[in-house]
Formats: C-alpha cells, sequence, structure tokens
C-alpha cells in the first residue's frame, strides 16, 4: 500500500484527501478528507490578480493541511491548482508559498488535464455497475469554470469553460462590493446568457445530449442535492450517489433566486463558504441540466480530490 495526499485548489475551495492506496488495484481506503473555504479567486475576474487576503488564507489552510500529511506519514503528496491559479498574473507567488510550506509545486493544470481528473474521481466506483447506463457526461461546476467530460470506460471528449458560481456571482451579482439579494431579473438574464454561451462553446468538443448518465460533481451539485434530500444538516453519505430531478433543481433554483442571505444562510445544509454563490452555481446547474436533456442528475462526493489520489496510485505501479 501507498500512502498518499492529493489536494485540490480550487477558486472557491482548498481540499485534502490523504488515502491508502494499492498501487496494483487502485483500491483506495479514505485515512482523511476535509476542506476549506478560501475563495482563492476572489476578485481574479476583474482584476487579473490574486488578492492578499485570498492567499493568506489559503496558505493558512496549507498550513493545517502540512500538519495533517505530516501526522499521518504520506509518502507522495500531489497539489493540483486550478482556474483562479491559471488565470492570475501573480500566480508564482502562489506557487512559491504553497512550495514553502508543503514542500511540493503545486501543478497548475490545463482546463482539460482538470477534466480527466475529475471524470477519473467520479467514474472509477461506477466501473461494473449495472444500475446507470454508458456513457457518462461528468459535469465539474467549480468556482472559476466548469468541466464537461464525456466518456464510457475512457474519456471520448472533454471541455473546460469558464463559468462557475464564484465567477458568475462576482461578474453579475455583485454591487458595491456587496451581493445582490435577492437579484434582480436583469442580473440573472446576464448569467443566464453566459452560461448559455458557454455551453454553446462546451458543445463545439462535447456532445453535451450525446449521454446515457448525468453525473454532477462540487459544491454546487451536492448543496442542491442536500436541499433535495431536505438534509438538517450536511450528510456527504446520503448526498453520494443520490439522484436530484430537473423539476427538483428548477423549484430550487427558484427558492434560491427569490432568497436573501440571511435565508440562504438558514438552510441548514449549506456551508457558510456557499451562501453567496449558490444561487449562480444553481444557475448553472440547471442550464446544463435544461441542455442536455437530462431528467436526472446522479450526484457524486467523489471528484478531482480523487482523481488526484487515483492518479499518485498509477504513478506508484
Amino acid at each position: 500500500m501507498t500512502r498518499v495526499a492529493a489536494v485540490d485548489c480550487g477558486t472557491n475551495s482548498i481540499r485534502l484527501l490523504v488515502a491508502d492506496l494499492d498501487p496494483a488495484t487502485g483500491a483506495m481506503t479514505e485515512l482523511d478528507r476535509r476542506m476549506r473555504v478560501v475563495r482563492l479567486g476572489q476578485g481574479v475576474d476583474r482584476t487579473g490578480r490574486l488578492d492578499p487576503e485570498a492567499l493568506e488564507r489559503t496558505f493558512a489552510a496549507c498550513r493545517e493541511y502540512a500538519e495533517v500529511i505530516r501526522e499521518l506519514g504520506a509518502e507522495k503528496i500531489r497539489f493540483v491548482a486550478t482556474s483562479a491559479s491559471r488565470d492570475a498574473e501573480n500566480s508564482e507567488t502562489f506557487v512559491q508559498g504553497v512550495v514553502d510550506i508543503l514542500g511540493v509545486e503545486p501543478e497548475v493544470v490545463s482546463g482539460d488535464q482538470e477534466a480527466q481528473l475529475s471524470f477519473d474521481g467520479a467514474t472509477k466506483e461506477l466501473e461494473g455497475s449495472d444500475h446507470l447506463e454508458k456513457p457518462y457526461l461528468v459535469v465539474d461546476i467549480g468556482g472559476g469554470s466548469t468541466e464537461f467530460v464525456l466518456g464510457d470506460d475512457e474519456v471520448r471528449a472533454a471541455r473546460s469553460v469558464d463559468i462557475g458560481c464564484v465567477r458568475m456571482t462576482e461578474r453579475h451579482l455583485v454591487r458595491d462590493g456587496v451581493v445582490v439579494d435577492p437579484p434582480t431579473p436583469d442580473r440573472v438574464a446576464a448569467i443566464r446568457a453566459d452560461v448559455e454561451a458557454a455551453l454553446d462553446l462546451a458543445q463545439e468538443a462535447v456532445p453535451l445530449a450525446g449521454a446515457a448518465t448525468l453525473v454532477g460533481l462540487a459544491g454546487t451539485v451536492t448543496t442542491v442535492a442536500a436541499i433535495a434530500l431536505g438534509l438538517p444538516e450536511y450528510d456527504s453519505e446520503a448526498i453520494h450517489h443520490s439522484r436530484v430531478s430537473l423539476t427538483q433543481v428548477r423549484e430550487i433554483t427558484a427558492r434560491l433566486l427569490a432568497s436573501t442571505h440571511e435565508e440562504r444562510a438558514a438552510i441548514p445544509a449549506m456551508h457558510p463558504g456557499r451562501v453567496d454563490v449558490i444561487t449562480a452555481g444553481a444557475l448553472v446547474l440547471l442550464a446544463v441540466m435544461e441542455r442536455t436533456g437530462a431528467h436526472e442528475v446522479v450526484v457524486s462526493e467523489h471528484d478531482i480530490l480523487d482523481g488526484i489520489a487515483h492518479s499518485c496510485a498509477a504513478e506508484a505501479r
């Protein structure tokens, strides 16, 4: 067995998975999984730079993770950084900070690489499933970008586009530094227009209506699932592989669009770091389901983070 630590640093959150992996089979035993909302991508869409406060929040999480990794004795660390650090002019500050804290250089992966890792993480345990039809369309709605990956036993097509819950919120739902609650119809229409344009781009590479099963990943999708299930608190086991219908997504999106910050914060399963960005994220999810013609989305708690861990096992073979 090889003990590995996988870190996924996205636009909105940074997550850690420490696990024992069998290099021969890829079987994984999870030891520690945690997430911190650090909003690394704060302001990047507007300024093109990583904000100093966002960097410090991220470095604080890295210091916490470094301690966990040391305590558990991981033999291999892979740190993958996604949309926000791809876009920033001062990404070298971020890279050096991670090296200083964790002793490993973050891999600022391309959108296509991100898509492959997300697909691997989401579908590894679906292999041999007799209740989900192939091909799968894996959709990873992040903070800055959304990845679309179509595949069965292997990836057939992939595309990353710049729509995400943080990017759409900052671009359209913020006025004078404050999120507009509830959003006005013109701001909602602007988000929808951006999302539809991005879906047109994704469609050029990925046949969005060509999948038998839609698999949804990341915080927007899991939070919508938690709301649909009526959970009294966030419960990853209940959420994992749950199914949320198009009708439910429409109803939840409408509810979020009509809500204030306080009303969203009062939703039992809502993480505080998602209160301001969940509305834009739900709009993205709804548009994706309508464009693909999916009647439901299968929700996965396993995503790019698991894909990063599995890639460590592949390297150890």
